[in-house]
């Protein structure tokens, strides 16, 4: 066992050797988080613009509007048709509300919107027809049949720069398996590998000291990370911090295990590091850490559903913040389980010592 904590230390002491490894591991994700948190850290809540077009003189409409009014998420823009249209094909507008036809009794209402924001519009109808509908229950006087007791699971408040911190903590562990476990073929082209692998050191222990470095590294990462988040730009945790642990480890642990089976068929760390962002980009920009699925093309939900980095992503978000699920917590971690084991499998089928 002191073998193995002595080798553990040797491949720590060349890792912090390193200057450029650092860089990549620890300050260009913090260069993330400083940024992102500049931008987005002093955005709220996202609200929706709402145009309303009114019926003069008519109590319904006017009814109708304040019950519209009240809902935290909408600001309301009173105009009249042509000016509110014209403010919603210039996007100043997620939807515009109809009332000059409205009268006591039965009224349809017609709302326009812009058919390529297809969430936001659904989000915004529903919304709208939740409160049109608590409205026509109070002038009528109907009695209310059921009563929500609404108990909060995940948040629906979650600000921008909180949404955010999540994948970019989600995209450091990545490159920290991923570009990380590229050392190993540095170090096989080196014949540093065929070396150790010739001495009584069992081969198990030489990999599992390397892995043992990934992980430490990876919880002093994301708690620099987190830090920085908390510290300057007001991020709110929500989550126990062990669950926080439990799901960096597990992260570290899939993209360690994929970053070895990479690993294994380069011959030289250039073109290791090819293979590692050929890997890397396409999970960076299809996972949904920094752009949301919701918006992409529903073709391609295949393919975010294939990607590892979606579920660790989704989870950090779930656990740190209470941001709403794409996923349950469970899925993700199943899934990121089973990316850990086939990986580990196939670095072990095809690991190479020289």
């Amino acid at each position: 066992m002191k073998t193995f904590w002595q080798l553990t230390l040797a491949n720590a002491k060349d890792i912090l050797r390193d200057k450029m490894s650092l860089f990549w591991f620890l300050a260009f994700p913090l260069l993330f988080v400083v940024l992102y948190g500049f931008i987005f850290a002093n955005i709220g809540v996202q609200t929706m613009n709402i145009g309303v077009v009114s019926a003069v003189g008519s109590p319904t409409a006017l009814y109708a509007q304040k019950v519209l009014t009240s809902i935290e998420s909408f600001n309301i823009h009173e105009g009249t048709l042509e000016d509110e249209l014209a403010e919603l094909e210039k996007g100043k507008r997620s939807l515009v509300i109809d009332l000059s036809s409205v009268s006591f009794g039965e009224s349809e209402i017609t709302t326009y919107y812009v058919e390529t924001k297809g969430s936001e519009n659904q989000m915004a109808i529903a919304a709208v027809r939740l409160a049109l509908a608590e409205a026509e229950r109070i002038m009528t006087g109907q009695p209310r049949v059921f009563s929500i007791i609404a108990t909060p699971i995940t948040r629906t408040d979650v600000k921008e720069f909180d949404r955010l911190l999540p994948g970019i903590l989600a995209m450091a562990l990545m490159q920290l398996g991923i570009f990380g476990s590229m050392r190993t073929v540095s170090l096989r082209e080196r014949k540093i590998l065929k070396a150790l692998g010739a001495t009584p050191i069992p081969r198990t222990q030489v990999l599992a000291s390397e892995i043992v470095v990934r992980l430490v590294l990876a919880v002093a990462q994301a708690l620099l990370i987190v830090l920085v988040a908390v510290l300057a730009f007001g991020l709110t945790i929500v989550g126990s911090w062990l669950s926080i642990l439990g799901a960096v480890l597990l992260g570290a642990l899939t993209f360690v295990s994929l970053g070895y089976f990479l690993a294994s068929f380069p011959k030289t760390q250039e073109a290791g590091v090819g293979i590692a962002q050929i890997v890397q980009f396409p999970m960076m920009f299809l996972s949904g850490i920094f752009i949301p699925i919701e918006i992409m093309p529903k073709s391609m939900k295949p393919v975010f559903d294939a990607i590892p980095l979606t579920y660790l992503g989704d989870l950090l978000r779930q656990i740190m913040v209470g941001a709403p699920p794409v996923y349950s917590p469970w899925v993700d971690v199943a899934v990121l389980l089973a990316w850990t084991v086939g990986s580990f499998i196939l670095a072990i089928k095809f690991w190479r010592w020289e």
